[in-house]
């Protein structure tokens, strides 16, 4: 990694404020899961509010004093931020305290640091780790003049700071290429699945839903699971068998979160594309989260950031064992399938599930019942090839009685060749 991460276990001392300027505001029990995921130990928590945040320090006079004292009090390392806060804020702070800042976007960017594991995720951290240092570097260098004139002294140039922002510049050029080539590859894969007419359902949800655990259950695959705040951050694919439509690639994604910092949707593109480019959307819901409601409408903005919010969806409400429920389906007032109930960690109503995507993705299959000629052998053999004869029979004049079902794509393609058939 570019930049050096500390090692886990750090002691640290968190800030939340209620500011009654922001309208939006973050939860401060879901921001201790965040340091708790990144492997920090919380030992003290300052709560607060005010208006507005302070310019120069975010917080008040007075409470700078008691982050000080709890700083002390804890023999704390670190102080975190649950806010985005200003490069000057932060090297403010620093200043003040004698100690390590961290925002809250630099505390997702840690956590996403520990958990990528592909080559393209390491590169996607480093991206917006980039990106997001690329303000603050200056700190890094106060302790530098600019160079000086002068017999001995004169120099390149530039400053250190000017000459590491060069090197910084070349280096996100250089990871976004990679990326956009990844991008390009990830394409020609979308377009190799649309051209076999092969459906695309890409699970999303808020972070910690149970998406990989449901993952696991539906393809028998091994993805790394846990109860934490983004266990999973690569993509997985995996293609499994609908009955009534045949095969289907699901796709696990990286969980959402409130205020998924910018610089991090932007360096995901490439991954994100899969859920914006999805025929169905599974939105996995964590059912017994008292905050289930704020956490969907959350989602639902980040679809809308990647222009996914006009894929049909299909709303999955897991962790159905927490409540003691029984699984089932919820339908409209037309029988088409809104929500579904569900554990995935029993295994209870996945079935209800698989029924509820094979609906879904049925509404666009084509179901007849064919009679066709004796040279039209061909034809015969091309609804065999696709899989979609459901049975066959003889008359007494040679012709054959087909009932078929295939998607609507298929069908449009098949009746464009040779002679139409006689229904």
């Amino acid at each position: 990694m570019f930049f050096d991460r500390p090692e886990s276990g750090e002691r640290a001392v968190l800030v939340h404020l209620e500011l009654s300027s922001e309208s939006d505001r973050e939860d401060p029990r879901e921001f201790e899961e965040l340091v708790l995921s990144a492997g920090g130990d919380p030992t003290a928590f300052i709560l607060g509010s005010r208006h507005s945040p302070d310019p120069r320090i975010f917080v008040g006079s007075g409470k700078l004093d008691e982050i000080r004292a709890a700083l002390q009090e804890q023999d704390a390392e670190i102080v975190m931020f649950n806010h985005a806060l200003s490069p000057s804020q932060e090297r403010n702070l620093e200043k003040e305290l004698g100690c390590r800042v961290l925002d809250r976007t630099g505390l997702i960017l840690d956590i996403f640091a520990q958990r990528a594991r592909t080559h393209e995720g390491k590169l996607q951290v480093e991206l917006a780790q980039l990106e997001h240092m690329s303000t603050r570097l200056v700190r890094g260098w106060t302790h530098l003049e600019r160079q000086k004139g002068g017999i001995g002294l004169r120099g390149p140039g530039e400053t250190q700071l000017e000459t590491d922002r060069r090197l910084l510049r070349a280096r996100i050029k250089s990871i976004s290429a990679r990326l956009e080539k990844v991008r390009r590859q990830r394409e020609q894969g979308r377009r190799s699945r649309q051209r076999a007419e092969i459906p695309t359902v890409s699970l999303v949800g808020y972070t910690n839903a149970g998406k990989s655990t449901l993952f696991n259950r539906m393809t028998d695959a091994s993805v790394y699971a846990a109860d934490q705040l983004f266990a999973t951050l690569d993509p997985t694919l995996r293609r499994v068998a609908l009955e009534g439509i045949g095969p289907v690639v699901l796709a696990d994604t990286v969980g959402f979160i409130a205020h998924l910092p910018h610089k991090l949707v932007e360096a995901f593109k490439a991954t994100l594309e899969e859920t914006r480019n999805a025929s169905l959307l599974l939105h996995i819901v964590d059912a017994a989260d008292s905050q289930r409601d704020e956490n969907m409408f959350q989602v639902q903005d980040v679809l809308e950031e990647i222009g996914a919010q006009d894929i049909p969806q299909l709303t999955v409400f897991n962790k159905l064992d927490l409540l003691e429920q029984a699984p089932r389906i919820d339908r409209d007032e037309q029988g088409v399938p809104e929500r579904v109930w569900l554990s995935a960690q029993s295994g209870a109503g996945v079935d209800l599930l698989m029924e509820a995507m094979s609906e879904l993705l049925g509404r666009d299959m084509v179901c007849e019942d064919l009679t066709l000629n004796v040279d039209q052998g061909g034809l015969r053999a091309q609804f065999y090839k696709l899989g979609a004869v459901q049975c066959e029979s003889y008359g007494d004049d040679g012709r054959v009685q087909l009932s078929v079902r295939l998607p609507r794509a298929d069908w449009n393609r098949l009746m464009k060749k040779g002679p139409d058939p006689l229904f």
